[in-house]
């Protein structure tokens, strides 16, 4: 989809910029700019943000839509919501994933395997009785899982609209703008690093951290959203486009 002279570069730098903003300036729109009164409970907290964080996503796919040339019908595609592939563009991209935890996961692997020897050593069996003794179990983590707000927006809500923000929206219109490939895959994770800079103040005003300190955190913070960031844009460039 790399084009020249499709949509100018000031445009669609000034584009990306807003969008990156947007993602931040919004979170904050109830209290300052709606005046409405501060939640009740941390979950009320979260998901406003959830909601903010939504409609942040629409907008910018909106934007994103006005500057790009290409028809209604073919914008999902564009955005990387495809039915064809869709198995090749989820389990390539998942695989490669996986092979940055494969120590955590070996080691998980080994601690269960370690448990179901010390159950046996124990004298126990594989009976109805322990499948449905580890079965509740693990019905019990999922149902704590899925009602902790901080799990919705740490693997559902957070993932989700970063990256139609980030990479569904930016990347075309980048590539539209004449941008070569390696420079968008480097791009994109800089403008989402835009969207983490309020962190800075969150840190230094409300853990009372020094300067220096508060910066190096976010520095870090930084480097690894530009590294792995730059991951996820080639990923959605040979996957999703």
């Amino acid at each position: 989809m790399e084009q020249d002279g499709v949509a100018s570069k000031p445009v669609v730098v000034i584009a990306s910029i807003s969008m990156a903003l947007l993602y931040v300036a919004v979170l904050y729109a109830p209290t300052l700019l709606l005046r409405l009164p501060p939640p009740s409970s941390f979950t009320n907290y979260m998901i406003r943000r959830f909601l903010c964080a939504v409609v942040s996503s629409i907008i910018s796919l909106f934007i994103s839509a006005l500057i790009l040339p290409v028809q209604t019908k073919e914008l999902f595609g564009v955005y990387g919501i495809r039915v064809d592939h869709i198995w090749q563009a989820v389990v390539f991209p998942l695989s490669l994933t996986s092979l940055m935890y494969a120590g955590s996961l070996f080691n998980k692997s080994l601690l269960l395997l370690d448990s179901w020897r010390e159950h046996r050593s124990s004298g126990g069996s594989l009976s109805f009785a322990t499948c449905k003794y580890f079965s509740q179990r693990f019905l019990a983590w999922l149902s704590a899982i899925s009602s902790n707000v901080l799990v919705w927006r740490n693997y559902v809500v957070a993932p989700i609209t970063e990256e139609l923000v980030f990479r569904a929206g930016m990347i075309p219109l980048l590539l539209c703008g004449g941008f070569r490939t390696y420079s968008v895959i480097l791009l994109c994770p800089i403008f989402f690093s835009l969207a983490h800079l309020n962190h800075f103040m969150e840190i230094y005003t409300k853990q009372n951290y020094r300067i220096k300190k508060a910066a190096m955190i976010i520095g870090l913070q930084l480097g690894y959203t530009v590294i792995f960031g730059s991951y996820a844009s080639f990923l959605f460039i040979r996957t999703g486009m």
